[in-house]
């Protein structure tokens, strides 16, 4: 799928800056970023829903400790 990114001056020349700097295209260096956001952001969903489905079992013994 092609489209198109439009970014503020001072973001496109930092991503201009970062590709040259890393001999990489500016295209590959917004492929990582996106990615490494997605798997963080599933990371993080993962992490929420086993709080939310495992942190009521443990309540009691969690506040006992606080105290």
């Amino acid at each position: 799928m092609a489209m198109t990114l439009r970014l503020p001056t001072e973001d496109s020349l930092a991503l201009a800056r970062t590709a040259a700097l890393e001999d990489r295209s500016q295209h590959d260096i917004v492929l990582i970023a996106i990615r490494e956001y997605i798997e963080r952001q599933g990371r993080a969903s993962l992490i929420e829903q086993v709080m939310d489905s495992e942190l009521p079992r443990y309540a009691e013994a969690l506040d006992r400790l606080g105290q």
